[in-house]
């Protein structure tokens, strides 16, 4: 009769090392629940699965590249009220993301779209989805140092991997005449193709000051808020509200 520590040394093999690190408490838990072979099986199959799928999102919260996590369960809907619960719930059956549509927060610094986007693209990662956090400047670095080197459309191609873009705080700095062309060959490449999560405190209305070029601007803007849930975000800064009360 073979071991358990034979059996588990053939599961090593197999590449199956949950299954073996396990296999004598889950032969123990069988006995003693008088499992069927059928049970016992998918108690196998179920652990080696378990572990497999919390590695798998570990490695995709650190592939993502999030500054820190940030949980929606934390979120302060009693300060920031210009956004509720039930909206932002409403996001988590991800249907946006099967649908390829964008998710868009637009409001002043310090009003939480930061934190909605990372506590949004952490549930993601979580529903099984990859996201990738980029705020706007190091992205329009990535683009610019790819295009210099020829290889925009192998950059472009790498970032359509993700699931999820996340481009934090659009708006805040100007762009020059490359960045614009480099970030519409992105967005035009994702287009119905990928779901883009955007923060940015510049109304779209505006967007034509902001990249100096309404040729540029209202393309960009069309591919972004096409298909897109808007939100709107108003309200005091969290950021100040955090230092005024210590």
């Amino acid at each position: 009769m073979s071991s358990i520590n034979a059996a588990a040394q053939k599961y090593r093999s197999l590449r199956l090392s949950v299954i073996a690190e396990n296999l004598k408490a889950l032969v123990t838990q069988a006995e003693s629940n008088a499992s069927s072979y059928l049970s016992f099986a998918e108690a196998l199959v179920d652990c080696e699965q378990l572990e497999r799928n919390s590695k798998r999102i570990e490695q995709n919260k650190r592939r993502a590249g999030f500054p820190l996590h940030k949980s929606l369960d934390e979120f302060d809907y009693q300060f920031q009220t210009t956004i509720s619960q039930r909206e932002v719930n409403g996001l988590l059956d991800f249907n946006f993301i099967d649908n390829r549509e964008n998710v868009v927060f637009i409001g002043p610094p310090g009003v939480g779209k930061t934190y909605l986007s990372i506590g949004l693209g952490l549930k993601a990662i979580d529903a099984g989805y990859k996201v990738s956090f980029n705020t706007a400047l190091s992205l329009m670095e990535a683009l610019e140092l790819a295009a210099l080197k020829g290889d925009l459309k192998k950059k472009i191609s790498q970032i359509a991997k993700f699931d999820v873009l996340i481009i934090d705080e659009l708006g805040y700095l100007p762009m020059n005449k490359q960045g614009m062309h480099n970030l519409f060959q992105l967005i035009n490449t994702l287009y119905e193709y990928r779901t883009i999560i955007l923060t940015t405190n510049q109304e779209f209305t505006n967007w034509g000051e902001f990249f100096f070029d309404d040729n540029v601007a209202v393309p960009i803007v069309d591919r972004l808020f096409h298909h897109s849930h808007i939100f709107m975000l108003g309200g005091e800064s969290y950021r100040l509200k955090s230092k005024l009360n210590n």
